[in-house]
């Protein structure tokens, strides 16, 4: 009933707040002890939905049995967020941020462990990421389906003459075909010719082939091909017997995938990017005007925003 002394085990206050197991309740419900819900929990309206804070677990929920089942909690000295499943989503978020984390220290925001870490599903990105060292960093092998666009690209290992001090980096090669290359080194007959051979799939990858020959340790005027590329292979020519010559080949892919997405050279920037650059600062802008600027900034100002309720 209403009212009621220290010792009742329901008490209700003067305000209208509920105590259960507790004389000074300081919510509308205010429970000293366990709870148990047979039908589940739901809150709404307010700030925080759920809250819990407790020596293991702030909030954890279950369902089904340990085989089928998913479970996650809140609030934890390890985990601000864990979630997991043993059918599909561990934790799935849904808004105009769906899952952001924080750390607070040189450690993990958002950390995912199963047969896809990260997965992320987008109309305009699957997955954005930027950093103060480095906005992506993978650590084993890494496929793109589709066309990889960069600004630079070079490739990065501990220098051979000094491994423990020094980096060696190296530029791609950049061409505007989906060019490969090949060369190698043969050594001329008593004729001053050479067969070629080249792999089994090398016609059936490329097309469009160009040519390159150098004569080592002596001149060679007069060498020449022979023979072009057929059936995987070509005749070189024209120099002295026993001479050493290196080839150089180039093809142009001409695999399925390749003749389906060719790289358009010159493309002309959409509308809302006109005015914009990739790199403003290098071309003498601010960075207020680098494409993809406002919405790096609205992702910035939604997570400020949610990290102040």
């Amino acid at each position: 009933g209403g009212g009621g002394s220290p010792g009742d085990l329901l008490y209700v206050n003067g305000n209208g707040k509920v105590g259960i197991g507790t004389s000074n309740p300081t919510y509308k419900l205010d429970v000293n002890g366990a709870i148990l819900a047979s039908s589940g929990m739901k809150s709404l309206g307010g700030d925080t939905g759920v809250y819990g804070q407790g020596a293991t677990y702030g909030v954890y929920g279950k369902k089904g049995s340990s085989s089928t089942g998913n479970f996650g909690y809140l609030g934890s000295t390890n985990y601000g967020a864990y979630g997991k499943s043993f059918n599909i989503t561990g934790i799935y978020g849904e808004g105009p941020t769906g899952v952001h984390g924080k750390s607070t220290s040189n450690s993990i925001g958002v950390q995912g462990d199963g047969g896809t870490g990260v997965y992320g599903n987008g109309t305009k990105i699957g997955v954005y990421a930027t950093g103060g060292n480095w906005a992506v960093w993978s650590q084993g092998n890494c496929h793109v389906t589709g066309v990889l666009t960069k600004s630079i690209g070079a490739f990065k290992i501990d220098h051979p003459l000094d491994p423990a001090n020094k980096f060696l980096y190296h530029s791609f090669v950049e061409s505007p075909d989906m060019k490969n290359i090949y060369d190698g080194v043969v050594k001329l007959d008593d004729k001053g010719e050479a067969i070629v051979e080249l792999p089994d799939w090398f016609e059936a990858l490329n097309t469009d082939f160009r040519y390159q020959l150098t004569a080592i340790g002596a001149p060679g005027p007069n060498l020449y091909i022979a023979e072009k590329i057929s059936n995987n292979r070509f005749k070189i020519a024209g120099g002295k017997a026993a001479m050493e010559v290196s080839w150089h080949v180039t093809g142009i892919r001409n695999d399925a995938y390749a003749k389906a997405h060719r790289i358009k050279v010159e493309v002309n920037k959409r509308p809302e990017e006109r005015g914009k650059y990739l790199a403003p600062i290098e071309h003498g802008f601010p960075e207020s005007l680098g494409i993809g600027y406002a919405e790096r900034m609205r992702i910035k100002t939604e997570q400020a925003s949610f990290l102040e309720k």
